[in-house]
Parts: structure tokens; sequence; C-alpha cells
């Protein structure tokens, strides 16, 4: 259930993308409001569907027992992708387009079936797979100086902004996922280090807890869907100008340019 103030802080939300960022809520949102968040989340994914807006998936977010523990929280999140928030393999991202914009470096999958189950274990999760592929999001806040509790980020989208797929997929038969090492590194200089297993215990895991949830909220991951597993390692602030690559261990690389292309 929404309320006026849900609606007030949206609106904050959205204006903040254009005119700076904005004050944590707390006028609106406790710190761990979960649903008060998630309505607040889904006011601003509804007004940018009626925008034109097209949803390609999900990105599932806090994956990493350090920073649910660094926010006082014991669960994940999760945030809306759209299309327009992905960057070709290769190509260039405006830094007027971002506030302050960091990277990290995660797994994704793009799914071949529905998952409609809320109870979706890694195992199905695993057969509705078609591809997986290195990723790089980057993330931003709409919340000043990233000074954010739970409720600020699930309520800011999952401080989602833009996404890179390495355009080659790899088939998930025969991976090893979860000891895959990832590499993440800025003009050539290693900046992150990270495993598979940083995921939620395994990628897969922290698929099957976004499918589950999402279910379970009606929202079901479809067929074509993109699902950005979460961090394998420290996320990094941009500098105009920055080259990111990413390399997971059997899935390859992708990389962009944060520059006016």
């Amino acid at each position: 259930m929404t309320t006026p103030t849900h609606e007030d802080l949206a609106q904050r939300l959205r204006d903040a993308y254009t005119s700076g960022a904005v004050a944590p809520m707390r006028d609106g949102l406790g710190p761990v409001d979960v649903a008060g968040a998630y309505a607040v989340q889904t006011l601003n994914t509804r007004y940018w569907q009626a925008q034109g807006r097209r949803i390609v998936g999900r990105k599932a977010g806090l994956t990493a027992r350090a920073v649910q523990m660094q926010l006082g929280v014991d669960q994940p999140d999760f945030g809306v992708l759209f299309e327009d928030m992905r960057i070709a393999d290769g190509g260039h991202l405006d830094p007027a387009t971002c506030l302050q914009p960091k990277v990290e470096a995660e797994i994704a999958f793009v799914l071949g079936a529905d998952l409609p189950d809320p109870q979706s274990t890694p195992e199905q999760v695993a057969a509705a797979v078609t591809s997986v592929h290195a990723a790089i999001e980057i993330v931003d806040s709409r919340i000043t100086d990233w000074k954010i509790a739970f409720a600020d980020t699930v309520a800011d989208n999952g401080s989602s902004a833009f996404f890179v797929l390495a355009d080659a997929g790899k088939p998930l038969d025969g991976l090893d996922i979860w000891t895959a090492g990832m590499v993440m590194q800025i003009n050539g200089a290693i900046v992150s280090l990270g495993v598979g297993a940083a995921a939620l215990g395994h990628p897969l895991k922290a698929a099957a807890w976004l499918a589950q949830t999402l279910a379970a909220r009606g929202e079901p991951l479809r067929a074509g869907d993109v699902l950005l597993a979460g961090a394998l390692g420290p996320m990094v602030t941009l500098t105009p100008g920055d080259r990111v690559e990413a390399f997971v261990g059997g899935l390859g690389s992708c990389a962009f340019t944060y520059a006016k292309g």
C-alpha cells in the first residue's frame, strides 16, 4: 500500500536524476522500512513504464554479507533494469548522465524460460538460463554522498544506473561460476578482485532468491530477462575518462569507457 508520503518520496528521487542528489529520506522512511521502500520503488517503476521505458530484467544487490552488516540488514535487495540502462560492450557512458557513479563486476544470466515459482531453487534457475555473461554494473545514488540506509537504496531502485554485458555469452553447463575469479581494471590498473561465491554464496543462489522474491510479488522473471546476480568484489568510484574492463574466469570480459562517445 502506498501513501501520499511515498508519492512525495518517489517524486523527490525522480527529480534528483536531473536536479542533483538529495538527503537521506528519514522524513518518510525508516532506515529498514522494507515495505515502504519497495512501495516507493514500485511507484517510480510504474511511472517510468508509463513514460515508455521497457523493463528488460532485474538486479540483485546487497548480496555480500559484509555489505549487509554495514547497513544493518540481513537480506539482499533488488532493482529494475530498463532497456535504456544497457551500454554496449566496448561502448561509452556520458558522465553527464550520472551523479556519483561507482562500478562493480558481476555475473549476469539471460533467461530462456519463465521462473514463476515462489520456491524456485538454484537448480530450477540453472535450467532456465540460456547464457551467462561477464558484466559490469554502474551503480549510482540519488542520495547525497552515498549516505544510504537499506530503505534509501531500495527506494532508489537499488542504487542502479547502467549495466554492460559481454557480447559473447556462454552456456551455463560445464562452467564453474562459484570459484570463478574476477579482476576489474580501470585504465589498466587492477582496482577490484573477487570470486563468484561472493554473490550470496553462489550466483545461482542469488538468482534463486531474486526469482523467489519476484514471483511472490506477482512479478516473476520471464524468458529473455537479464538477471544481474550481485557484485563479486568491491565497488570503485568512476572518474570521467576512465576505461573499465571486467574479467571473469570462464566467461571472458566486458568493458566500457566513462566518456561521451
